[in-house]
């Protein structure tokens, strides 16, 4: 069976009721209270990736497509990965506004109207039913004009849903990752598309983390 936006699978809806309830109550078996629970806060580890998009492509405007509770728009004195300290993400990315969505936390939950310059979304994916993503990734690249960037795990979450199960509930390698968004950016032709895909061994002395990159460019707006 085929699933949509408008008759996503049982395990979505599920899903869907579930991180609501998570945004409200917290994560229990960590005991992480429900204001820490999906803040968005693993956003700017990746906030140099998208700009770099934003410069390419001359966004001026965004979607972040399940962007938790956004609270990574409202810190300030922001620290990068490199070492870079931004005022916030939103200046250091110098765009006219960010509108962020998020199907499980009310205040974002409304479906987005329109297009975006680009499309934004991390630590997303692999949160979703496997039968849903083939029209969740095509409802992400809908929404774009110019660009679409997202990251995604290859290995299971820390954290837990309700029910116990592992909040990561899609769990494919890379290149199962890349086939399906290949096909899917194949479709809208003339978008700058990156994703990174991200691995886990787990080694004696360790786990270590390997990321692939899959995407197009284009030239400069």
């Amino acid at each position: 069976m085929t699933f949509t936006r408008e008759h996503p699978s049982e395990r979505y809806r599920e899903l869907t009721a579930l991180y609501r309830t998570m945004h409200a109550e917290g994560e229990r078996f960590l005991n992480v209270p429900a204001a820490d629970t999906f803040p968005g806060l693993s956003l700017p580890a990746q906030a140099a990736r998208i700009k770099r998009l934003i410069d390419l492509t001359g966004a001026a405007n965004l979607l972040d497509y399940g962007s938790g509770k956004g609270r990574q728009y409202d810190l300030r004195d922001v620290t990068l990965p490199d070492g870079l300290v931004v005022s916030s993400i939103t200046d250091y990315w110098d765009v006219d506004f960010v509108h962020c969505f998020d199907p499980s936390y009310p205040p974002f939950s409304k479906l987005p109207e329109g297009r975006f310059h680009g499309v934004v979304s991390t630590d997303v994916l692999e949160h979703c039913p496997e039968e849903d993503i083939p029209w969740i990734v095509e409802e992400i690249f809908g929404y774009a004009e110019r660009f679409v960037f997202a990251n995604v795990a290859c290995y299971p979450a820390r954290k837990r849903l309700p029910t116990g199960e592992n909040a990561h509930c899609t769990i494919r390698p890379p290149e199962w990752w890349g086939e399906l968004v290949g096909a899917v950016a194949g479709r809208h032709p003339g978008l700058v598309w990156e994703f990174w895909i991200q691995n886990r061994e787990d080694l004696p002395e360790g786990p270590r983390y390997v990321e692939s990159r899959v995407g197009s460019e284009k030239r400069t707006a």
